[in-house]
């Protein structure tokens, strides 16, 4: 006795969607040509559980199934209960003279030439039909054919950390892929976490080719940078004598370090700006590295501690709030 369409996938008839994709997927891994170049029967098997996830995936065609109205292979079971529209031989009007058996020709009642190729077309789908308007069919002469195409394999969802310095200086980053090959993927402009990129050809095999890999990126956090928008934010303390008397630093950026001028006089808090350090936008114009000067006093010196103590001090840097 022949499967139905759930055996054929091995699931029960009221299987989730999710399993019914589950389940073909599995089969066509296991089933597909390529893997079975010396074995017909799993090439025979292989049409069989695409042809049933075919009709199961289309969730009209599933439920006309599931009534009966439809068979295995998406031909309607006898609609009409025998015969079509009542007419037999013999039995009211027949084909109209010098017209063709096709249905689109026949004349039902007198009226005018009925063209019923679009109506049986959308009763019994692509099943049944052949060749275009006019051609010959299997029972069902003039119908056109309407074949749906094969689908595509499934995404396959990836997620990819990335660097905090890689994702400001789009290094190429090397990925794995589920088939174990590993590809470098460089990195677009505008990245960011959440960003994904899509990988033509990259998902699992299906009856119309493979589907296509979807990288969700994730980027790092770093032990002294944060992002603000395209700028990066770093902390830099410098010395007391730095910030007074003003002094050239060594400051780290993605692309490696840079001297950096502190001003005479600098306090803590001040922002300085390396120009095009940071992110790439979209556009392509790139952020900036936003350097925040912290003056580090250390907590034993006994010369700053003598020079504190006979310095006169620097008056009121609070009245500004009103103490």
């Amino acid at each position: 006795m022949a499967l139905d369409l759930y055996q054929r996938l091995g699931v029960k008839r009221g299987a989730s969607e999710a399993e019914i994709k589950k389940a073909y997927r599995s089969l066509a891994k296991q089933l597909h040509p390529d893997r079975n170049k010396d074995n017909p029967k799993a090439a025979e098997r292989f049409a069989q559980v695409t042809s049933a996830y075919d009709l199961l995936s289309d969730a009209d065609k599933r439920a006309r199934y599931d009534r009966g109205e439809i068979d295995e292979e998406g031909n309607p079971k006898s609609p009409f209960g025998g015969g079509f529209g009542g007419y037999s031989p013999g039995a009211g009007a027949g084909p109209r003279p010098g017209a063709g058996a096709g249905f689109e020709n026949m004349n039902f009642g007198g009226a005018e030439t009925a063209d019923l190729g679009d109506i049986f077309e959308g009763l019994f789908g692509a099943a049944g039909a052949s060749r275009g308007r006019g051609g010959q069919s299997g029972g069902f002469g003039g119908f056109r054919q309407r074949g749906r195409a094969p689908q595509k394999g499934s995404d396959v969802a990836y997620r990819l950390k990335v660097p905090f310095v890689d994702a400001v200086t789009l290094a190429s980053q090397r990925i794995r892929l589920a088939d174990g090959k590993t590809i470098d993927l460089k990195l677009p402009q505008g990245v960011e976490e959440g960003t994904k990129i899509r990988l033509g050809g990259k998902g699992d095999e299906g009856p119309g080719g493979r589907g296509d890999g979807l990288v969700t990126i994730e980027v790092a956090a770093h032990p002294f940078y944060t992002r603000d928008g395209s700028d990066i934010r770093l902390t830099l303390p410098v010395t007391l004598k730095e910030a007074v008397l003003g002094a050239k630093v060594k400051v780290p950026t993605p692309e490696g370090p840079v001297m950096l001028t502190v001003p005479r006089g600098t306090t803590s808090g001040k922002v300085l700006r390396l120009k095009g350090r940071g992110f790439t936008a979209k556009g392509g114009a790139r952020g900036d590295q936003l350097v925040t000067i912290v003056i580090d006093v250390p907590a034993s010196d006994s010369d700053l501690q003598a020079f504190a103590e006979g310095w006169s001090g620097g008056g009121n840097p609070r009245v500004a709030l009103g103490v």
